[in-house]
């Protein structure tokens, strides 16, 4: 028995990827998983979550390859440096992944992705939570400064992303990166 919804993905992925969100459309992906556009709507309500299932399993994955690339056993700034620059490299080489910084999209794609899949394990924030974590309990980051704010330091990083063009596209990745190592050394530095 075929997998109509298991089509249905490989096909949006493999058109996502060629095409972009924008220049692919159901009739396409349906056509491409060799279905009618009707079966299409029996497995996703829309282009759009479908692509959310996409992106999150591709994001998942992107974030589990960095993570297993890391020796957590470095300096908390070399580790986030790493973390940051090999999230920039991927992203930019996915076309799945780079649509969230695609400003016609992000927002519908950002409430979508929140309602459907919340929050992974491999997300990006719950990797810097986790280390975060590490890091206090090793007396490795700076007690004076919670949980929440440490995260939204990092979470900063993605919105000045996404307004590259606003402070100088020249900047980017380099800006992105130095942020990223400057947040670090704050949060490490105890001669304050």
């Amino acid at each position: 028995m075929k997998d109509k919804k298991a089509d249905i993905f490989q096909s949006g992925k493999e058109l996502f990827l060629t095409k972009g969100f924008k220049d692919t459309n159901i009739s396409d992906i349906a056509k491409n998983a060799g279905i009618g556009v009707g079966t299409f709507y029996n497995y996703y309500s829309s282009k759009e979550k479908l692509f959310v299932e996409i992106y999150t399993k591709e994001n998942e994955q992107l974030k589990k390859a960095i993570m297993e690339s890391l020796d957590l056993n470095q300096d908390p700034v070399s580790i986030v440096k790493k973390i940051v620059e090999r999230n920039i490299d991927a992203i930019h080489a996915n076309p799945i992944l780079k649509e969230w910084y695609n400003p016609d999209f992000f927002r519908k794609l950002e409430k979508i992705y929140h309602k459907e899949s919340g929050e992974s394990n491999d997300s990006l924030p719950n990797i810097y939570k986790e280390l975060f974590k590490k890091w206090k309990m090793e007396g490795r980051i700076r007690e004076d400064i919670d949980d929440e704010l440490l995260l939204a330091f990092f979470d900063s990083l993605v919105y000045i992303d996404t307004h590259k063009e606003e402070i100088g596209i020249q900047h980017f990745p380099q800006i992105i990166l130095y942020l990223a190592e400057f947040i670090i050394k704050g949060v490490t530095d105890f001669q304050k």
